[in-house]
């Protein structure tokens, strides 16, 4: 580690650096607005309740690259200046609650699950809306919308608690670089060191895999030691509970290697002093499993034999929107989780309703539609049938890949990820 950081001064100090983008400068400051609220829902309808609004020290992403380009995700949040009515930020990103909703559990329970987005403080009011992509059409439809005075009374200021943050690596100014933040979970107070470890071997593991290899530059890489009372993590399934600072465990849905954290808050009260592209959760156990959401966290466990692939495969998800490719693993959703009749929004799986739109650009020539999956082809890029959980109806770019059985990222997903890393640092 090269140093540590026990305030926010000097993180928001570096974020003004390098400013004079005059978008971003008339319509926000260099700190965060986080709003908290609650999914609310079941089977067959969701709405919003908001939480609470915070004002945190910091901005760590763009600050060109405010309107987002990659329509990814199952929400979406849309800032609008209210005076001119301008839009001046959006973010897609996936929740835990989504998943839920496709699940047996859901179609007879209602349930209410927090969830939480940040954007740049803004300078004027502004109106927030809130959107969810019907899976009828694809499309967003809103879910909430609220007005918003950044001077307002009812917005929470508190300092929250100032855990340890170490600078393992820093390239540059946060507003160019992605600044992605590890979290420790289930590690005690007597293993602080060793989660100081486990960072820095994972962050080794990143930037020696393809293409992460040639982006090592274009990254912060940040540590928040969260202290737990117990080591590991809740293991349901085996009647296994542990004392954790995020409350995390295993049998997500039932599933018995799906590991998540439920609760958004905790994880966002951890990074609130911290510049934050990207979040990772590592877990202090050899179990396997894991879980990523996109834009909103990636997890997985710190000394299991696969620890390395699947912390890559994980971060797919969670980073740059990758959807899984394979379909013969047991999980909780439901045959409907994908509409077979529309195009998925994630870039590595089609249902060939739009091709055009995914990676029909980047086949050889002479390339059939769909592909067979044999011998002959096992290192071709073409349309694989089998992906997104299904075996039929969804195709993938590469018989293997990091995203179906922890083969190198195909093509495809190779471009996502890097499309991904120029819009973050502000290159495209």
């Amino acid at each position: 580690m090269k140093r540590q950081i026990f305030t926010s001064v000097l993180l928001c100090l570096t974020t003004l650096a390098g400013y004079g983008q005059s978008d971003f400068d008339k319509y926000f400051e260099s700190k965060s607005m986080r709003v908290d609220f609650a999914l609310v829902g079941n089977y067959e309808h969701q709405t919003v309740a908001l939480q609470q609004i915070r004002e945190e020290p910091v901005w760590g992403g763009p600050v060109n690259n405010l309107i987002d380009k990659f329509n990814y995700g199952g929400y979406y949040v849309k800032v609008y200046d209210k005076s001119s009515g301008n839009m001046i930020y959006s973010r897609g990103f996936n929740t835990l609650f989504e998943e839920w909703r496709s699940t047996e559990q859901a179609k007879t329970e209602t349930q209410a699950w927090t969830n939480s987005i940040s954007f740049p403080y803004p300078r004027q009011n502004i109106i927030v809306d809130i959107l969810g992509r019907s899976n009828d059409d694809m499309q967003f439809h809103s879910l909430l919308k609220i007005d918003v005075d950044p001077n307002s009374i009812f917005i929470n200021r508190d300092r929250l608690k100032e855990n340890k943050v170490h600078e393992v690596t820093y390239n540059g100014n946060i507003s160019d670089k992605v600044d992605l933040v590890f979290i420790g979970e289930g590690y005690t107070a007597a293993e602080q060191e060793k989660f100081l470890n486990d960072v820095n071997r994972f962050n080794e593991i990143l930037f020696k895999t393809p293409p992460y290899d040639n982006h090592r530059s274009d990254f912060n890489i940040w540590a928040v030691e969260l202290v737990s009372e117990e080591s590991g993590m809740d293991i349901s399934g085996k009647g296994i509970f542990k004392q954790t600072a995020l409350n995390s465990g295993f049998y997500t849905f039932g599933i018995e290697r799906y590991l998540t954290a439920q609760d958004m808050k905790p994880v966002r009260d951890a990074v609130w002093n911290v510049p934050c592209d990207a979040v990772f959760i590592l877990v202090n156990t050899d179990i396997y499993g894991g879980g990523g959401m996109y834009n909103l966290y990636a997890m997985g466990t710190a000394d299991n034999a696969r620890t390395a692939v699947v912390f890559v495969h994980e971060f797919g998800h969670s980073f740059a929107g990758l959807a899984d490719e394979y379909f013969t693993s047991e999980v909780a959703y439901d045959d409907e989780f994908y509409n077979l009749k529309l195009e998925p929004w994630e870039p590595n799986i089609t249902t060939l309703t739009d091709f055009d739109s995914k990676w029909k650009d980047l086949l050889p020539a002479g390339t059939p539609v769909p592909t067979a999956d044999n011998d002959e082809n096992a290192d071709r890029l073409g349309v694989f049938e089998g992906g997104g959980y299904l075996a039929k109806g969804i195709y993938r770019p590469k018989a293997h890949c990091m995203m179906r059985d922890y083969a190198p990222f195909c093509p495809v997903c190779t471009r996502a990820i890097k499309k991904m890393i120029n819009f973050l640092t502000d290159k495209n």
